[in-house]
């Protein structure tokens, strides 16, 4: 039985920092740039829970292999 299901992985080709927001972004099939405005929205609002968590996220999410 052969599944197939998206990966949640780093961008290694659109990214600002450690290719967080561009994963999210592709993965959700959405415009990394709206993944960004929301994390620096995040960022005001909560202070650094949101720093912390894409630290984390930085660490855990492996990045995508080039094919």
């Amino acid at each position: 039985m052969n599944t197939s299901y998206k990966q949640l992985t780093r961008s290694t080709t659109n990214r600002m920092i450690a290719g967080i927001c561009a994963g999210m972004g592709e993965f959700a099939n959405i415009d990394p740039t709206i993944v960004r405005l929301i994390a620096v929205i995040l960022i005001f609002l909560t202070g650094p829970v949101v720093v912390v968590g894409y630290l984390v996220m930085a660490l855990i999410i492996p990045e995508k292999q080039s094919q």
